[in-house]
């Protein structure tokens, strides 16, 4: 059972207490640019299963058919327990080599982005972890564990997750001793030299403990948040493609061919000798260290957040509707448009050279809608219609506003 849809509510509710609780208390956590940005990856990675064939639920199919050992008994509550740990345990390996290894932190690198701390922050989630993080479940399967349970102690690992990712939440005592919480996950979130490459757990610190990998959050030095080679983006396609991109680009550059095979399997942060003097990369500078916050006027705010809505509004329509495969990767297509444009905007880029995009954006949507129009319901081609005008209203401020303003308000 997939619990992550019904827990949607309760995460919307938590991120708006705490944000009226930062405002109260004169610390907020928030920036409505870095907000939109990670909750439109946790939009587009609840949307990629729509144009994925996923591969790895059908090998665990042929494993649970033919390899493993007799299914265990879901109702019993040992199942549960030995899943629950058992998963736990998996998911400290699949993370811990998710930044161990290149080619697997090139999924993972998206959740670790933003230079802010805050639930929203648990939302930014990749689009492309399917690819090979199925693999590191193959032992729950192979011991006979049935596959609803799997699923269903993976959705609890993950809602669990969740609320440690606050800055509003001390040390918890005992409790730092068993359990992830936020001040040993915002230590995984660091960019310190001290504090990088830590605290794995997802459920259990423990495991960090047992292995090696445990760090403690110090009073005297403060956690710094994101990545030490800044995206200085608020592009989705770039946040989930950019190490890729920088692998692919190594390999061809690199004169050894030994090299170029080594770049996918090699350990995080190496790169060709030849390559790296060639091409050196920006790392952070930690004493001077600035979030990334381009200025942008204020309606540029409020347009993003309308953005953000509407994609939000969208993935609930296509979650609750039966879709053939090309109804669900046009949706999807939609929803990466948008995400894209709204991050063109955010970035401060001027407002006529956006006019192509956002005609070809809203082009691409108005051609669906009319190709489809008889078997779409009037309730959808009213809304459609309404966000139509709304995001032309918007568009014909947007081209009579300065092309610099104030910063974007932090919400």
């Amino acid at each position: 059972m997939d619990l992550v849809v019904y827990a949607v509510p309760f995460f919307i509710l938590a991120i708006v207490v705490e944000l009226a609780y930062g405002w109260l208390i004169q610390r907020n956590t928030y920036r409505l640019n870095d907000s939109v940005s990670s909750l439109s990856l946790g939009v587009l990675s609840q949307a990629q299963r729509f144009v994925t064939l996923g591969v790895g639920g059908y090998i665990y199919y042929l494993i649970t058919e033919y390899f493993s050992l007799p299914l265990m008994d879901a109702s019993h509550w040992f199942t549960w327990v030995l899943a629950m740990v058992l998963y736990d345990f998996c998911y400290y390996w699949l993370h811990r080599l998710g930044h161990e290894r290149t080619i697997l932190w090139a999924a993972h690198v998206a959740h670790h982005q933003s230079e802010d701390y805050n639930l929203t922050t648990a939302l930014r989630q990749t689009s492309t972890g399917f690819l090979l993080g199925w693999l590191f479940y193959i032992p729950m399967y192979l011991l006979g564990i049935p596959a609803e349970v799997v699923v269903t102690v993976g959705a609890i690992n993950l809602i669990y997750q969740f609320w440690v990712h606050t800055q509003h939440v001390p040390k918890l005592g005992w409790y730092e001793w068993l359990f992830v919480t936020p001040s040993n996950h915002r230590v995984h979130h660091a960019q310190n030299d001290r504090y990088m490459d830590r605290n794995y757990g997802g459920l259990f610190i423990l495991w960090d403990r047992l292995f090696g990998t445990f760090e403690e959050e110090r009073e005297d030095e403060p956690v710094v948040f994101g990545i030490r080679g800044p995206l200085k983006s608020w592009s989705p396609v770039k946040a989930l493609t950019h190490v890729y991109v920088d692998m692919a680009q190594d390999c061809w550059r690199t004169k050894n061919w030994r090299d170029k095979l080594r770049v996918w399997v090699a350990r995080t942060g190496w790169r060709p000798a030849d390559v790296a003097a060639k091409y050196p990369r920006e790392k952070s500078d930690l004493s001077t260290f600035e979030r990334y916050d381009p200025r942008v006027p204020g309606l540029v705010s409020v347009y993003a957040f309308f953005q953000l809505v509407s994609v939000v509004l969208l993935l609930g329509f296509m979650e609750r509707t039966e879709l053939t495969y090309w109804q669900g990767f046009a949706g999807w297509a939609i929803l990466l448009g948008t995400t894209m444009v709204t991050a063109f905007w955010l970035e401060g880029r001027p407002a006529p050279g956006l006019l192509k995009w956002e005609a070809l954006r809203l082009g691409a949507i108005t051609l669906l809608l009319w190709s489809s129009h008889a078997v779409l319901s009037q309730g959808l081609l009213l809304w459609a219609t309404v966000y139509g005008v709304v995001n032309l209203w918007f568009l014909s401020r947007l081209l009579r506003a300065p092309d610099a303003g104030t910063a974007a308000p932090a919400v």
